[in-house]
């Protein structure tokens, strides 16, 4: 689906573009995904020299869920001593965060397509388990004992 405009940003750029056709939910459940991206990513970066690119120039984007992929990806690679270290990550209306679905942002855009509220919850739980039998409790908060919910209130928070 993202071809097109992985090959229009390699031409414009005059970079290497590389796109990982990662395993999908809710066939493929959690860390599927993640691991695909990340072995990829790791390989790549094992090999730039292969490819052409400078290893101190490799950055990792995706939009969505690959938004996330993307942002877990750099957060364990950027522990790794034996891979260049990533110069950036562009994250694209990632999907960061599933602890409150009732934040300021998603109150005020719950009916603006593309991704409503309710659905940005159901393909979360797909992604995670392929089960949105509790969906309401997401929706509503109660799936995040009240201890964690504290815990990162500093984080996850209207304020």
């Amino acid at each position: 689906s993202h071809e097109k405009i992985c090959r229009y940003i390699a031409s414009e750029s005059n970079t290497v573009v590389v796109s990982v056709g990662y395993r999908l939910a809710p066939e493929h459940k959690y860390p599927a995904a993640y691991e695909d991206c990340l072995c990829a990513t790791i390989h790549f970066m094992n090999n730039t020299e292969h490819y052409g690119v400078d290893p101190a120039n490799v950055i990792v984007c995706g939009d969505s869920a690959g938004g996330n992929l993307a942002a877990a990806v750099s957060q364990t690679l950027a522990g790794r001593s034996d891979l260049p270290k990533l110069r950036a990550q562009i994250l694209i209306y990632p999907g960061l965060q599933a602890l409150d679905f009732n934040l300021p942002s998603y109150q005020q855009n719950q009916g603006v397509p593309l991704l409503f509220r309710e659905h940005a919850a159901f393909y979360l739980l797909q992604y995670l388990n392929g089960d949105a039998s509790n969906l309401e409790e997401v929706l509503e908060g109660s799936h995040i004992p009240p201890d964690m919910r504290m815990k990162y209130r500093k984080w996850v928070s209207p304020d």
